[in-house]
C-alpha cells in the first residue's frame, strides 16, 4: 500500500494505491474525528468500517464516491485482491475545521451534510453514489501526475478543489432528485456493467432486461442521475481505460483499441483525438 499525505488549508488528503500478487489488507485510523469523501478511481475492492461489534461494508466501490464521519475508534480496512488494484483519494477535515475553512466550503459540509457535522456514533454514514464522468477525469489526473513540489502542490489544490465542487454540486442534485431508491440502485447496476464490459458491452435493450428498468426510463433516468446519456457514459470509459493501458505501458495503441471494443484501429484514434485532443500514439509515458 502507497499512501501519500498531503495537507492543503485545512483538509488531510490521502492518495492511496495498492496493486500486488497477492491479498492486501490494508487497516488505519485517524488520529482525531474527521468527516471525509473518498473517490476511488480504481478498485471493485472491499471496505470495512469496523467499530465497536459494528461494521459498514462497501464493495464495488470503482468509480464511487462516499461520504462518512469517523472518530478515532473506527479501523478502515481495504481487503485489495490481485485482480483488484486500489486507487482513492480521501478528503477529510476535522469538524472544528469547518468555520476556518476558505471558499464557503464549511457551509456547504454543514448544509449538505449536517448529520455528518453532527454525528449520532463513532461512525455515520453519509451520501455515497457514482461519480460523474468529470470527477473520474479528476481523480485519473491526480493519479496521473508527475509534477513536483511546489508545482504539485499547486497542481493538488486546484483538483481537489475541483473535485470537492463537483461532488458538492452532484449532492445538492441528488438532493432534488425524484428517482425512486430502487430505480437509482439499478441506475448505479447499469453503469457497473457497463464499466465491467468496455470490450462487449450490452445493447440498450439487454441492459434494459439485465437490470430490469425498461429502455425509456433507463435512458432518461441514467442522464438524470450520472449528468451523461448511456453510451456517452461507456465512450468516456472506454477512453479513459484505453489512455491508462497505454500510458502505463500495458498495452499498445492497437491492443488497446481491442481492449475497448474497438476493431477499427482508426475509428478508436478518432474517438480518442476527440475525447483527448492528441491522439494515443503521442501519448508520454
Amino acid at each position: 500500500m502507497v499512501r501519500d499525505i498531503i495537507n492543503i488549508n485545512d483538509f488531510i488528503i490521502l492518495v492511496e494505491e495498492a496493486n500486488s500478487d497477492k491479498v492486501i489488507i490494508d487497516s488505519c485510523r485517524f488520529d482525531e474525528p474527521l468527516i471525509a469523501v473518498a473517490f476511488y478511481g480504481s478498485g471493485n475492492v472491499h471496505l470495512s468500517m469496523n467499530y465497536g461489534d459494528q461494521k459498514a461494508q462497501y464493495d464495488n466501490t470503482k468509480g464511487l464516491a462516499i461520504s462518512f464521519y469517523a472518530d478515532t475508534t473506527v479501523d478502515c480496512v481495504h481487503t485489495v485482491s490481485p485482480d483488484k488494484p486500489l486507487q482513492c483519494i480521501l478528503i477529510a477535515t476535522a469538524p472544528k475545521n469547518l468555520q476556518n475553512l476558505p471558499n464557503g466550503e464549511g457551509e456547504l459540509f454543514t448544509d449538505l451534510l449536517e448529520h455528518l457535522v453532527n454525528p449520532s456514533d463513532s461512525y455515520v454514514e453519509g451520501p455515497r453514489f457514482f461519480m460523474t464522468p468529470e470527477m473520474e477525469q479528476i481523480v485519473n489526473n491526480i493519479f496521473g501526475n508527475r509534477y513536483e513540489g511546489k508545482a504539485k502542490m499547486m497542481f493538488f489544490r486546484s483538483q481537489i478543489t475541483a473535485l470537492l465542487s463537483h461532488f458538492f454540486w452532484q449532492l445538492s442534485t441528488l438532493e432534488t432528485q425524484a428517482i425512486k431508491t430502487t430505480e437509482r440502485e439499478k441506475l448505479f447496476r447499469a453503469k457497473e456493467i457497463l464499466s465491467q464490459n468496455l470490450d462487449t458491452p450490452p445493447s440498450l435493450a439487454e441492459l434494459s432486461r439485465q437490470i430490469g428498468l425498461n429502455t425509456f426510463r433507463l435512458k432518461k433516468d441514467f442522464k438524470e442521475l450520472f449528468g451523461v446519456p448511456v453510451f456517452k457514459y461507456l465512450q468516456n470509459e472506454r477512453m479513459v481505460k484505453a489512455h491508462d493501458l497505454i500510458r502505463s505501458n500495458q498495452a499498445t495503441v492497437q491492443e488497446a483499441a481491442w481492449h475497448v471494443g474497438y476493431d477499427s484501429l482508426s475509428s478508436f484514434s478518432n474517438a480518442f483525438t476527440k475525447k483527448f485532443g492528441f491522439r494515443p500514439s503521442e501519448i508520454r509515458n
